[in-house]
């Protein structure tokens, strides 16, 4: 007997099973560390109490004896990063190398002792964000993820289409059967979770590819720009404030991840004549302290929570960075090493319609925008993804014919598949790495299993 070739209907279905069981690790590994990453204040204070939380003093060191307090201790430690104390009664931090080490060294700041240390890529937060990012694999990881969160859109929006009602009223559409056994309970779980969770799961992907190293890098370096008379004064290197942010931590705000790293004048003249004769000698100028650039960030306006990220080689700057839980309070400040001359001052007020969109869809990403509550949403929507994610794989398992991967087959009564199709092309061209994949999917189903004919598998009944 000749079998019927797949319909085009057998073939969407397929990709998108296929697609499914490829999304869904991910999925998975990217709701549980995004819930660690969501309830970080929360997190830190119970495990590490003693190191964030200090009495409180009348008198607080510099941020310059504070340091020379890490010194005595760590005699051969690089610092990297100072972040001052949020707030009364919290310690300071210094990020660090020491002898090819990062740590997290948290300071006393009324009494100037060194309350302990942290790994600063082996520790909870910092992993993570890693796996959360790019599976602690680099570039490769980056893209995956990416990928993934593409084709989790193209599944939501195909999720959506295949779950729209026909006439089987609210009960396992809306809410799930309970009374209900086997694959049915399972299909219901999976159907309702995917329902109710679409939207804001839409929301969070999104929101999430704008941190991407391609789609996202794309993306900002199309849309966010500021006016070029910011930066007509000012010398510029060839570095972007985004490479201050990494895989572990992120320093600056994502609305000035494309604007350039202004310079230091290594022979800047700026305390007197010997100062000025040091100048004409070729000697560079001697450094300002850190507490200079505190004083400066104060002086500007910039409230607590922002780091300091010291310069990088002889034309390096400081930079003042607070990436806040209301973007609306964002700073990135960059100073002459030498001179403490305000380079560049970026603010919520210099960010276009674009960047103010994405910094504060980013927020509600990871939970600051609206305190407790917000947190609250966001694991709401992680545990759905998370209930149909696991759902459906219980349904396929349960439904699998034995021996068989168990694709199954697609209804034929489907309503509106061109529009489907065309929603479907459009992800593709919006997304790259969707797109070629896609593309990819179909040129080997077309060569290899349109060619072998129908599989038993995807026979209905």
């Amino acid at each position: 007997m000749k079998q019927t070739p797949p319909s085009f209907y057998n073939l969407a279905w397929r990709w998108h099973f296929y697609a499914g069981l490829f999304v869904i690790p991910f999925l998975i590994l990217l709701s549980l560390t995004g819930i660690i990453y969501l309830f970080k204040p929360q997190l830190d204070q119970l495990m590490y109490a003693d190191l964030l939380q200090v009495p409180v003093a009348e008198q607080r060191l510099s941020a310059d004896q504070q340091w020379a307090v890490i010194q005595q201790a760590y005699p051969q430690a690089t610092l990297q990063q100072y972040l001052p104390p949020v707030a009364e009664g919290r310690s300071a931090q210094f990020v660090v190398d020491s002898e090819g080490q990062g740590l997290n060294l948290f300071v006393d700041p009324y009494r100037g002792r060194v309350l302990g240390s942290q790994d600063a890529q082996n520790n909870l937060q910092a992993i993570a964000r890693a796996l959360h990012g790019e599976l602690m694999i680099g570039t490769l990881g980056d893209r995956l993820v990416e990928l993934a969160a593409g084709w989790g859109i193209v599944l939501l929006v195909s999720g959506l289409y295949l779950w729209w009602p026909r006439g089987s009223g609210g009960a396992g559409v809306v809410w799930p059967r309970l009374a209900s056994r086997g694959r049915l309970f399972w299909r219901d779980l999976h159907a309702v979770s995917g329902f109710w969770g679409s939207l804001l799961l839409l929301f969070m992907l999104l929101t999430g590819m704008t941190w991407t190293g391609f789609w996202g890098a794309q993306f900002a370096g199309a849309w966010n720009h500021f006016p070029a008379a910011m930066w007509e004064d000012v010398p510029k290197s060839t570095q972007l404030a985004g490479s201050l942010n990494n895989s572990t931590r992120q320093t600056v705000a994502w609305a000035v991840e494309t604007t350039p790293l202004p310079v230091s004048d290594p022979h800047a003249a700026h305390n007197g004549q010997a100062a000025s004769a040091a100048s004409a000698a070729g000697v560079p100028a001697a450094q300002i302290g850190l507490q200079r650039v505190v004083d400066t960030a104060s002086a500007r306006g910039v409230q607590p929570g922002y780091s300091i990220t010291l310069p990088k080689g002889v034309e390096g700057v400081y930079s003042v960075a607070l990436f806040a839980d209301d973007p609306r309070n964002d700073a990135t400040l960059h100073l002459d090493q030498y001179s403490g001359a305000v380079l560049a001052d970026v603010r919520w007020q210099d960010y276009g319609v674009v960047a103010k969109t994405v910094e504060t869809g980013v927020v509600l990403h990871e939970g600051k925008l609206f305190g407790l509550a917000n947190q609250l949403v966001m694991l709401a929507v992680c545990l759905l993804v998370l209930l149909s994610a696991v759902s459906g794989l219980v349904l396929w398992w349960k439904r699998r014919p034995a021996g068989r991967f168990g694709v199954p087959p697609l209804r034929h009564d489907l309503p509106r598949w061109k529009a489907a199709i065309v929603i479907m092309l459009l992800l593709g061209a919006a997304f790259p790495l969707v797109g070629a994949s896609l593309l990819l999917i179909w040129a080997l189903d077309w060569l290899l299993f349109s060619r072998l004919g129908s599989t038993p598998d995807l026979q209905a009944g």
